[in-house]
């Protein structure tokens, strides 16, 4: 079966770092005629979709993807926000970049900014926290010290909008 939307660039293109943001120089995907609702606007649903697939690019980046489960661990998101500022259209090409905010011994915040890659006008944003996880026991796992190394590299200290890297009570 094949993912609803494919990304055109692949997860590890190179990016360069520009005010706490990590920018891929190519478009993310399509606006697909599949991915329309009957207000002829992206549905809700694929603004997630495609954060997704960016968040398959900074994995990448973080070598959070295939070589962090080769070692026994992987994320799991936990939480999620996402805010619509601008509508996307079919055929509009969607840019995506993304910034660490804050990290601590077993989350993960980060923020990820939908843009149309054209003309440049932010659709949407989105936070989301997550865990490193033990891939055999499925429970929550600190990160190694070499990803937290590099998260530390990354991170901005900005705090986000909506999410927290405290625990919920």
């Amino acid at each position: 079966m094949q993912p609803l939307m494919q990304p055109l660039m692949q997860p590890g293109t190179p990016q360069q770092m520009e005010g706490g943001w990590l920018r891929w120089p190519g478009v993310l995907c399509h606006v697909e005629p599949g991915w329309i609702d009957g207000n002829r606007h992206l549905n809700m649903g694929y603004f997630l979709v495609a954060f997704d697939l960016q968040t398959d690019r900074l994995w990448a980046e973080l070598r959070l993807g295939a070589p962090f489960r080769a070692r026994g661990l992987t994320t799991f998101a936990v939480e999620s926000w996402l805010d619509y500022r601008r509508e996307m259209r079919e055929g509009d090409p969607i840019g995506c970049d993304c910034r660490v905010l804050r990290h601590d011994a077993k989350r993960l915040l980060v923020e990820s900014r939908m843009f149309h890659h054209a003309e440049g006008w932010e659709s949407s944003s989105n936070e989301s926290l997550y865990l490193c996880v033990d891939v055999a026991t499925r429970r929550v796992s600190a990160w190694p010290e070499d990803m937290l190394a590099r998260f530390a590299t990354l991170e901005t200290g900005a705090e986000g909008r909506r999410l927290t890297l405290a625990r919920r009570a």
